[in-house]
């Protein structure tokens, strides 16, 4: 077996000694895990006060999005346990990860999706990688309870971030930033969809932290959008309604854990607009040259929205002292949603293909 220390393979394989694994776990894996903590001098003088802020991307795993982490350990557990098919509801991006790594392994990928809801880039991929895809006339949350009803009755396994394993893979992201900080940074910023990835990065930080590898814990803020914010408003949202795809699902499968992880940390949950949403993907790209899918931009969005004159409700800055590191997670590549970048092309000046034309133009 290739097995140069150089060579990174994969999330298992680096992170081995934390997760639920055995020597008989049989390791599907695309080499996920090892993103880039990327460090932003212009979030971190907007911020001030000799803050520093890093950018997880998440965006570079192999099917685009953080999927992919628990990905490889739902999909290894399923195969250990003799699975032949495994079935998830999405909003794409669970879909895209559930139907790759299920090629690798060889079996069966069953997706149940939204119907006219889901972001092209994520569809395509759902169906290139060979997974049966079906539309129903539901949102998300709809979707996973057919997930749920399926999987009682059966031989398919749920790969849905109701699966425990899941969360153990994602943790993983919080021992990468460790590693390369040092330390965990004194907040964490992070999107909130359907929860599971705030509280999967609480459950590595609290591990790391037990173990005497991190000397503190972050402080957890979620963003949600505004008009798909269950765990903000307090109640089940019937019809979630956002740009931010990734994100528009109104009954939370990890609400609990969530909620848990922002209160346990000292941190808050709070809202963006889409408006701020876009508008946070698009200062990302230009400025810091991060193409994130609008989804990810929530984490951006919520900082910048700290930086202007219409102060939010349960303020981030209010638990950022002088000094602090801050990381703000972005979930998936901008082109896993390429319909609302594509507004940003117009205007594209046209010119003979003559030097003097091209200047002018200029």
């Amino acid at each position: 077996m290739f097995s140069s220390p150089l060579h990174d393979r994969g999330v298992i394989a680096r992170w081995r000694p934390y997760l639920p694994v055995t020597d008989a776990t049989p390791v599907v894996s695309l080499n996920e895990g090892s993103t880039p903590l990327i460090h932003s001098p212009k979030l971190s003088a907007l911020v001030g006060r000799g803050c520093e802020v890093f950018v997880k991307y998440e965006g570079l795993n192999p099917t685009g999005s953080f999927k992919d982490r628990g990905m490889t350990m739902a999909i290894s557990k399923a195969v250990e346990g003799g699975a032949k098919a495994v079935i998830c509801a999405s909003t794409g991006n669970t879909s895209a990860a559930a139907a790759a790594y299920a090629a690798r392994a060889g079996i069966t990928c069953i997706v149940l999706l939204p119907a006219g809801k889901i972001a092209l880039g994520k569809l395509a991929q759902a169906f290139m990688y060979g997974s049966k895809v079906v539309a129903i006339d539901g949102n998300f949350d709809d979707a996973l309870r057919l997930v749920r009803e399926i999987g009682e009755t059966e031989p398919i396994a749920i790969v849905n971030s109701i699966n425990p394993f899941r969360l153990e893979g994602q943790k993983t992201a919080s021992f990468e930033i460790i590693d390369v900080l040092g330390d965990a940074p004194d907040v964490h910023i992070m999107p909130v969809g359907n929860a599971g990835n705030i509280s999967a990065y609480w459950l590595g930080y609290r591990e790391f932290h037990q173990l005497g590898k991190a000397t503190k814990l972050p402080k957890m803020i979620g963003f949600q959008a505004a008009g798909s914010a269950p765990i903000y408003y307090g109640k089940v949202v019937e019809n979630p309604d956002t740009i931010a795809t990734a994100i528009r699902i109104g009954n939370p499968a990890s609400w609990s854990l969530a909620s848990a992880a922002m209160k346990d940390s000292g941190g808050a949950c709070d809202i963006v607009t889409d408006e701020e949403i876009l508008a946070a993907q698009r200062w990302l790209a230009a400025n810091e040259g991060i193409f994130v899918e609008p989804a990810s931009a929530a984490s951006i969005a919520g900082l910048l929205k700290c930086q202007s004159d219409r102060r939010c409700d349960v303020c981030p800055m209010r638990f950022i002292p002088e000094g602090s590191r801050i990381v703000c997670t972005v979930t998936g590549h901008g082109l896993k949603d390429p319909d609302v970048a594509k507004d940003a092309i117009r205007g594209i000046s046209t010119a003979p293909a003559e030097k003097s034309a091209i200047l002018r133009l200029l």
